[in-house]
């Protein structure tokens, strides 16, 4: 049975191992060990099966400024799921739980630079809908969305989505 529970110091080797092998390099699973090092309010998620870490999710903080106001969200990733286990639905379940947990603790949004093909069925759309995008340049528009859970927050709010330093060392 499938049970998705926070990531514990016992589980590090083996979210690594995942994170090697689902991106086939090493750069997320750096990005991973970098984040859980810096980021206090990071959210780290694994999907365990029979004692086995089959999946893992991360969720770290993202900034949108605009004009007159500043928005901190979450954004989504790196998820990785271990390539025996994939197309069985855990990464669904993996960002399903998250979402749920974002919105139970308030808050506004969740972004995602994925793709345009997989996030939207969880209910992402183009985060340009609401006049934000990425910080990166030449970011297609269609593969940074949006998940909003608090409209009211983001109403009248455009400009510029702003993650983690460490992310702009892993690209």
């Amino acid at each position: 049975m499938l049970q998705i529970r926070l990531e514990s110091p016992e589980d590090i080797p083996q979210v690594r191992t995942i994170n090697e092998h689902a991106f086939a390099q090493s750069t997320e699973a750096d990005l991973v060990d970098a984040l859980r090092k810096n980021c206090p309010d990071a959210l780290s998620f694994v999907a365990e099966e029979g004692g086995r870490i089959v999946g893992h999710i991360l969720w770290t903080p993202v900034v949108i400024s605009g004009s007159h106001r500043t928005v901190q969200g979450m954004g989504l990733g790196p998820m990785a799921v271990r390539p025996e286990s994939q197309r069985r639905g855990i990464g669904s379940r993996l960002i399903g739980h998250g979402l749920e947990i974002l919105q139970k603790r308030g808050c506004p949004f969740g972004v995602v630079l994925g793709h345009p093909d997989y996030y939207p069925r969880f209910g992402f759309e183009p985060a340009s809908r609401y006049h934000l995008r990425s910080q990166w340049p030449g970011v297609p528009d269609e593969t940074f969305m949006i998940f909003v859970l608090d409209r009211e927050a983001l109403r009248g709010l455009s400009g510029v989505a702003v993650y983690r330093d460490e992310f702009n060392e892993a690209l």
